[in-house]
């Protein structure tokens, strides 16, 4: 038995509260809430009371703490740099969560300060291990869709949102918000580097001054496409995950999976393009048959497309049960056993990089 990591949690509130504390719960013998952060009193009271920990209001204090050895970041998007700095700085380790900062040339900032205490920096993409995600990359990589030249991601609501995360200021807007989450998905789902890319951002039901409507899409140097769509604004939304493969297609609505696909065990038979010329319903096969001799192209006796009938095998599954908290169980590993952390450093600047790309030259650049 090792001891508990002793955790300084910074920011008490929808994500610091909500999540990160509601994830801990189980993993006591893991992880020990030892102090606090915030800059709402009423919110270090709380976690006093729960966790019987020290607090304090100032975020430098904390650092500070000699019995904090992990500084779990959850405050505002605009003060994760600063925030993760200091603390790498203070020789602690990093949980950060996302977005790990505001800007890919901020995210470079980040990563060169990680290079000089190796090993300390933790980010929570805790959506890689979303089940409905596994679920698809399994279906994928099994081969019954064929290949795969075509992925489409959509996360639909209307929202008329007005908190600080419809302000640009503070980090605000769905590039931030769900984009680094469907934008990592989407690099993972291309599977080769990104060779071109597309995007269009609008405001539509959201106030404040950020995007609360993105259209990415990126093409891979494999010829694949993912489009990925993440909306405030889109009233009747679209299923969260649609697949296109040469021998069969997926979509995924909340914890069901629609496969439809050729049988495997069928082998289909072989064509080739037919230059003949279909006869149209007012056309008795005899009489144009009869001419096909003045154009020299031998007519066919069926309507245009082919007339087989496809072995399609089509099923509605459940996803498999899973949970993304096991990145918590990861940082341990990592922490304590010196295993590798499944999300990359350079896997989450590339998502930066992404995400920059699509708002530049926009009036919602940074």
């Amino acid at each position: 038995m090792t001891e508990p990591i002793k955790i300084g949690m910074a920011g008490i509130g929808r994500a610091g509260w909500g999540m990160h504390c509601e994830e801990l719960k189980g993993r006591e013998a893991q992880f020990q809430i030892v102090a606090a952060c915030d800059l709402i009193p009423l919110r270090c009271e709380k976690m006093a009371e729960r966790y019987q920990c020290r607090t304090t209001l100032k975020i430098d204090e904390l650092v500070k703490m000699p019995e904090v050895e992990l500084v779990d970041i959850a405050t505002r998007s605009n003060d994760h740099l600063a925030h993760a700095v200091l603390a790498l700085e203070a020789g602690k380790y990093v949980y950060l969560e996302k977005p790990i900062c505001l800007s890919y040339t901020d995210a470079l900032r980040l990563a060169a300060v990680a290079e000089k205490h190796p090993g300390r920096l933790f980010i929570r993409q805790n959506r890689r291990f979303d089940p409905d995600f596994i679920h698809v990359q399994e279906i994928i990589a099994s081969g019954i869709l064929g290949e795969v030249y075509e992925i489409r991601l959509a996360r639909h609501n209307f929202q008329r949102r007005d908190d600080w995360q419809t302000i640009k200021e503070f980090g605000g807007g769905q590039l931030l918000n769900w984009g680094p989450h469907i934008v990592d998905h989407a690099l993972r789902f291309l599977e080769s580097p990104v060779e071109s890319m597309f995007s269009d951002l609008k405001q539509i039901a959201a106030v404040g001054d950020a995007e609360d409507h993105i259209k990415i899409v990126l093409r891979g140097s494999n010829g694949r496409l993912v489009d990925l769509e993440i909306s405030g604004g889109v009233a009747l939304g679209a299923p969260t995950y649609r697949v296109f493969g040469t021998r069969g297609s997926l979509a995924l609505t909340g914890r069901e999976i629609h496969l439809k696909y050729l049988d495997p065990a069928q082998p289909l038979k072989p064509r080739k393009a037919d230059p003949g010329t279909p006869e149209s319903n007012d056309e008795p096969w005899h009489v144009i048959n009869a001419q096909k001799g003045a154009t020299g192209i031998t007519p066919r006796k069926n309507a245009f497309g082919p007339s087989e009938t496809l072995p399609w095998i089509e099923t509605k599954i459940p996803v498999k049960a899973g949970s993304n908290t096991v990145l918590w169980d990861h940082l341990h590993a990592a922490i304590r056993e010196g295993k590798p952390f499944p999300i990359r450093l350079d896997e989450v600047l590339e998502v930066m990089r992404v995400i920059s790309a699509a708002r530049k030259g926009t009036r919602f650049d940074l």
